[in-house]
């Protein structure tokens, strides 16, 4: 009977051990841009999400009145995820551990682009475009005439004999 409430214990801790949870928690400044990670849209901030991979995630935040954030951030593993303690975190503790990653964006507003200012940039450049001169051109080298080849099948002239 101590043998069967042993084995009983023994599979609920095997089945009950916890694992790592990843999540991370993106806010802005203003609240409420559009995030998106790696190109797919998770929703408005604050928004929560879970990961698998350590790394490198590509995030876009996106709001109106506001310059569009395009952000790489890098989620470092944390030390239980090292080999080989990572296969005991992951598997045999018996309870789950949660990684929670906080991010906040402050976002720039858009900034307004006078029309008459960006007319008078464009035709300083079209008149400095116009007073570059082009180069000139270079003559083309000239040619010799190419050697005249040499017949392999005949013999090489004979020299006179000797007197």
């Amino acid at each position: 009977m101590k043998a069967f409430r042993f084995l009983v214990l023994v599979t609920a801790a095997t089945l009950l051990t916890g694992c790592v949870e990843r999540r991370y928690v993106i806010t802005s400044d203003p609240p409420g841009a559009i995030v998106f990670r790696n190109g797919q849209q998770l929703g408005a901030t604050p928004v929560d999400d879970h990961f698998v991979y350590y790394g490198k995630y590509n995030y876009t935040l996106v709001k109106d009145g506001y310059e569009t954030l395009q952000v790489e951030q890098n989620i470092p593993a944390p030390w239980f995820e090292y080999f080989p303690i990572d296969f005991f975190s992951e598997n045999l503790l018996p309870w789950q551990i949660e990684d929670v990653r906080r991010f906040h964006f402050k976002m720039e507003p858009r900034r307004v682009v006078n029309t008459n200012d960006l007319l008078k940039d464009a035709q300083n450049l079209r008149n400095r475009g116009l007073s570059i001169s082009p180069p000139t051109p270079t003559p083309p080298a000239t040619t010799l005439p190419a050697p005249t080849p040499v017949p392999t099948d005949q013999a090489p002239p004979e020299s006179p004999p000797p007197s």
